[in-house]
């Protein structure tokens, strides 16, 4: 496949606002009930459902750097019948692929991740969700080549 645009270079402006993103929810990802780990989760599992290859290979990577086991990752796609994920990380998960998928939000499954996820947390998982299906959308649009992301 041939190269396609450096979108940071034509659009410096919008993806310095996705990266500013980024770091806001480095910051509010850091202690239960949201943790690094269940960012690397979430991402990683929008990523697989829009099918993001370069996306995936990045988050793999970050997570598996911080720690996650490739069991929880491998299972990722399964998560629903393996027993390796908390109750919060099931949450979660299950609100990112409504969102994802784009389908309306009934009031007893919006009240059951607020009572799962705290009114603080449903905010913030919505807007990481909102961030990987943006940087999907982006690399699946320009296909940066696979692990020439700048790895922490």
């Amino acid at each position: 496949m041939s190269p396609r645009l450096n979108h940071f270079q034509y659009a410096p402006k919008a993806m310095a606002l996705l990266i500013e993103q980024e770091s806001y929810l480095q910051q509010q990802f850091t202690s239960e009930p949201l943790t690094a780990d269940l960012l690397d989760l979430i991402k990683l599992r929008v990523s697989q459902i829009n099918q993001c290859a370069f996306c995936i290979d990045m988050h793999w990577n970050e997570a598996t750097k911080r720690g996650e086991t490739t069991e929880r990752l491998y299972g990722l796609n399964a998560w629903r019948d393996l027993p390796f994920y908390t109750n919060v990380e099931r949450v979660a998960l299950e609100w990112a692929e409504h969102l994802t998928a784009g389908q309306s939000v009934s009031d007893a499954f919006y009240d059951r991740v607020v009572t799962g996820l705290g009114e603080e947390g449903i905010v913030n998982v919505t807007i990481a969700v909102n961030a990987i299906n943006s940087w999907n959308r982006v690399s699946k649009a320009f296909k940066p080549e696979i692990g020439s992301y700048a790895s922490e």
